[in-house]
């Protein structure tokens, strides 16, 4: 019995198009929206208890962590917008071939990292 195994999967070679990337990425960024809400939901009860929670959930967000938390949740949200919209329009037929997804995948990267600065330069 062979002790060796063939290589058929190197996976430092691999390279996926920008078109899977995007898909990638748009889940990616639904599982981080998804916790983020239960963040926010909590922070929205917990400012809802009492003043003094209000004030301390205030507090809370405007220290430089909470502002990079937020920064993320925006660009993930911007993210999960292109993205989406850019599926939505793959629904209707277009933009399905190689050339023309890889294009208008980005497009969606330009367009969110464009929304990620535009984020950062209103929370800050």
């Amino acid at each position: 019995m062979k002790k060796q195994r063939p290589v058929n999967l190197d996976l430092t070679t691999i390279h996926f198009p920008s078109a899977a990337k995007a898909s990638i990425l748009h889940r990616t960024s639904g599982v981080i929206m998804l916790v983020a809400i239960g963040l926010l939901v909590w922070a929205l009860a917990l400012s809802l208890n009492s003043a003094a929670d209000f004030s301390f959930i205030k507090d809370l967000m405007t220290g430089f962590v909470a502002k990079f938390i937020a920064w993320g949740i925006l660009s993930a949200l911007g993210l999960h917008l292109l993205a989406g919209i850019r599926h939505l329009v793959m629904d209707m037929g277009y933009w399905e071939e190689i050339k023309s997804g890889n294009l208008s995948a980005n497009a969606v990267f330009v367009g969110a990292i464009i929304l990620s600065v535009l984020a950062g330069v209103w929370l800050w």
